[in-house]
């Protein structure tokens, strides 16, 4: 694996390596806030069910976002 390399150049702005536990906290809260609304509603009525952002903020997760980087040795204007 000496010769392999990263084939997309993006990144995670901290040293994180991955976001798994909190996609984990996050996917369980939005299942339990479905749930919860599926207990209180009747068959006649209409729902709106939450959207993924009134549970979650991704900002709050261990990466703030991604960035793209310039490889070593590599020339953008070859």
């Amino acid at each position: 694996m000496s010769r392999s390399y990263r084939k997309t150049p993006i990144t995670g702005n901290t040293m994180a390596d991955s976001e798994k536990q909190d996609k984990q906290i996050w996917h369980r809260r939005w299942r339990s806030k479905i749930r919860q609304l599926l207990h209180m509603i009747e068959a006649d009525d209409d729902v709106m069910l939450p959207n993924e952002k009134d549970v979650s903020d991704p900002w709050d997760m261990a990466k703030d976002g991604k960035q793209r980087y310039q490889p070593r040795g590599f020339n953008w204007y070859k």
